[in-house]
C-alpha cells in the first residue's frame, strides 16, 4: 500500500448543524481540505482471483511464514522498509500551541504529503490522546513494528527531549523529532553559506540564538558541532549561563556546552557585536539591538507568521537575511531537510539518524546552492528537484561511514 497524495472533495453540503452555509464555500482552505489531504492506493492489482489468491489467502501465508523464520524478510515484502510514522500529542501544533489530537490532524496529514511529494517517502499520520511520556514512549514502542521510521511531530518541549531520546534507546528504527533536527539542519546549511558568501568560515562567528526550546536547543547543539566560534542561547529570563539557578535540566545542560564568553543578562545586551541572531522563539527584538550587531551580520527571524525581526527592519543592517516565511528570500523551511533524510536512512536501513547524517544532510543542502549563492539565495527552494537526492544521497553515504546503515 502507498499514501496518494490526493484532494477528495465532496458536494458543498450542509454542515453539521444544518442549513448553515458550509466553510468551504468561502474559504479555499476549507475547500481543499474537505475529505482530508490523503488517501490510500494498492500498488498491486487485485482484478480476479488469481490476483486476489496472491494478494491475500493463499498467497499471503507463504510470506507471512517466511517473515516468522526470517524477521528481516519484512523489509522486502512488506511496506515497512518505505513508511513513516508522523506522530503527534497535539501539544504543540505550528504557532497553535496546545489544540489536541484532532486538531493536530489536518498537520500531520500535511506533514505526511511532504514525506510523499518531496522525499518519495510514505508516511501515516497517528495523533495520539495521551501526553504522559511513559504513555506516549510506550504506545509508539508498540506500533513500532509497522514502520521502518518515527518522525515525531509538534510535540511540547521538554517532554520533547526525554521522548525522543527513550525511542531511541529502545527502537532499531530512526526516531527523529523534526521540530528540532529540521530545523537545525536547513539553519546550518544556510548559516554555512552566509559565511561562505562573506569570506568567513563559521569557526569565526558568533551567534546568538533567541528561544531555548526544541529548536533553540537543537540549532545550539549542530552549530557546536559544526564548529562554530561561540553560541549562546537566550530564553524568557535572559541568557542561558551556568550562574542561573532557574534552569531546568535541559537548560543546565544546554548552558554547560554553550556561551563560551560568559555572558549574562538579556538577548538583546548578548546581540552587541554579535555576528549572527537565530530567532526561534516568537518574540520581537528592537532595531536597537540589531543595529549593535557585528558589520556584516546574518539575521535569521524564523518565527511564523511575525518574524523576531521584520526583514525590512534586519535588511538596514544585516548582509544576509532569513525567515521561517516563503514569501520573503531565504525561507528556512524544515521540508528542505526531513523528507530527504528520512529517504536516506530509509534507503539504507539505518538503525538511526547520526550527527554525522545531520550535518551530511546540511552540507548537501548548502551544497546545491552552488555558485548561484547570493544575499538572497543562500538557502535553495523547497521546490528545487536536486535538493531531496542531495539530502537522500548524503545521508545515506553518511549512515554507512557511521556504520548505522544494515544494507
Amino acid at each position: 500500500m502507498a499514501a496518494e497524495i490526493v484532494n477528495p472533495r465532496s458536494d458543498n453540503t450542509t454542515d453539521q448543524d444544518g442549513g448553515a452555509e458550509p466553510l468551504d464555500s468561502f474559504d479555499p482552505a476549507f475547500a481543499l481540505h474537505r475529505g482530508g489531504k490523503m488517501a490510500v492506493q494498492a500498488t498491486v492489482p487485485v482484478r480476479d482471483k488469481d490476483d486476489l489468491s496472491l494478494a491475500y489467502t493463499p498467497g499471503v501465508a507463504r510470506v507471512c511464514t517466511a517473515i516468522a523464520e526470517t524477521p528481516e524478510l519484512v523489509n522486502d515484502y512488506t511496506w515497512k522498509s518505505n513508511v513513516v510514522a508522523v506522530v503527534t500529542d497535539g501539544t504543540a501544533v505550528l504557532g497553535l500551541g496546545d489544540i489536541g489530537p484532532q486538531a493536530s490532524l489536518p498537520v500531520m496529514e500535511g506533514k505526511a504529503i511532504l514525506f510523499k511529494q518531496f522525499g518519495g517517502v510514505d508516511a501515516v499520520p497517528i495523533a495520539l490522546d495521551c501526553t504522559d511520556v511513559d504513555d506516549i514512549v510506550e504506545t509508539v514502542v508498540r506500533l513500532a513494528p509497522s514502520f521502518g521510521g518515527v518522525n515525531l511531530e509538534d510535540i511540547s518541549a521538554p517532554r520533547c527531549f526525554e521522548i525522543e531520546r527513550r525511542l531511541q534507546e529502545r527502537l532499531d528504527i530512526p526516531v527523529f523529532h523534526d521540530d528540532q533536527h529540521g530545523t537545525a539542519v536547513v539553519t546550518l546549511a544556510a548559516l554555512r553559506n552566509a559565511a561562505r558568501l562573506s569570506g568567513r568560515e563559521i569557526g569565526q562567528l558568533r551567534a546568538v540564538i533567541s528561544g531555548a526550546g526544541a529548536a533553540g536547543v537543537a540549532i545550539a547543539k549542530m552549530l557546536i558541532e559544526a564548529g562554530i566560534g561561540d553560541v549562546a542561547v537566550a530564553d524568557r529570563k535572559g541568557v542561558v549561563s551556568a550562574d542561573r539557578e532557574d534552569l531546568t535540566p535541559v537548560k543546565r545542560d544546554l548552558a554547560g556546552f554553550t556561551n563560551k564568553a560568559g555572558l549574562t543578562g538579556s538577548l538583546e545586551d548578548a546581540l552587541a557585536g554579535a555576528d549572527v541572531f537565530i530567532g526561534v522563539s516568537g518574540g520581537t527584538v528592537s532595531e536597537d539591538a540589531v543595529a549593535s550587531m557585528a558589520e556584516g551580520a546574518f539575521v535569521f527571524a524564523m518565527a511564523n507568521p511575525n518574524p523576531e525581526v521584520h526583514p525590512d527592519v534586519a535588511h538596514k543592517y544585516a548582509a544576509v537575511v532569513a525567515t521561517g516565511r516563503s514569501d520573503f528570500p531565504n525561507q528556512i523551511n524544515n521540508v528542505l531537510a526531513f523528507p530527504g533524510i528520512f529517504a536516506g536512512a530509509l534507503q539504507v536501513r539505518a538503525t538511526r539518524i547520526t550527527e554525522g547524517m545531520k550535518i551530511a544532510a546540511a552540507e548537501a543542502l548548502a551544497a546545491v546552492v552552488g555558485d548561484d549563492l547570493a544575499a538572497d539565495y543562500v538557502i535553495p527552494s523547497p521546490f528545487d528537484e536536486r535538493v531531496a537526492p542531495a539530502v537522500t544521497a548524503a545521508v545515506a553515504a553518511a549512515a554507512r561511514a557511521e556504520g548505522v546503515a544494515r544494507r
